[in-house]
């Protein structure tokens, strides 16, 4: 009787804990606690209840847990800063990593940047794709497509004028 209140008490612990954080860390353990209660209840000896708490446990963590996280991450507003990565910027302090300066624009928010090449200097107006975030600067990278564009723009600018 006392590792059945054992394993229930471990089981609503899991539970509790699971409730929570909402991490899909303890939920696993919670039913391998409750395959361990009916071993006790059918009067199974203790060292099978345990691995069978242990097997039931890690199955489920290997076996549900990719799933489980993939269907309840869907939904899943990612913050600021995770909205980031991937999205495009401008320069709007030139961008100069020997000297630690540098700002751009995203969505209306200004941020610190640096150029994901140390020696690049990225000119104000440039177009940049954030790569990465360290701390609170973002790393970013000059879009080529920007680049040739300009490089067209300034050769009809010349053409223009001869």
């Amino acid at each position: 009787m006392k590792v059945i209140i054992f394993w229930l008490v471990l089981l609503i612990l899991c539970i509790g804990i699971e409730l929570a954080t909402m991490g899909l860390t303890t939920i696993w353990f919670a039913g391998g606690a409750l395959v361990a209660i009916f071993a006790a209840v059918l009067g199974a000896p203790i060292w099978l209840q345990a691995v069978l708490f242990i097997v039931v446990s890690l199955l489920l963590l290997y076996f549900t847990r990719p799933i489980a996280v993939k269907y309840f991450n869907k939904d899943r507003v990612k913050t600021n800063v995770e909205s980031m990565v991937g999205r495009q910027a401008i320069v709007i302090s030139e961008i100069d990593n020997l000297q630690g300066i540098g700002q751009v624009t995203v969505g209306g928010q200004e941020w610190s940047a640096r150029s994901a090449a140390d020696p690049v200097k990225i000119e104000v107006g440039a177009v940049v794709t954030v790569i990465a975030i360290n701390g609170v600067k973002l790393i970013v990278r000059e879009e080529q497509l920007q680049n040739t564009k300009q490089a067209a723009d300034a050769a009809a600018d010349t053409a223009g004028t001869v």
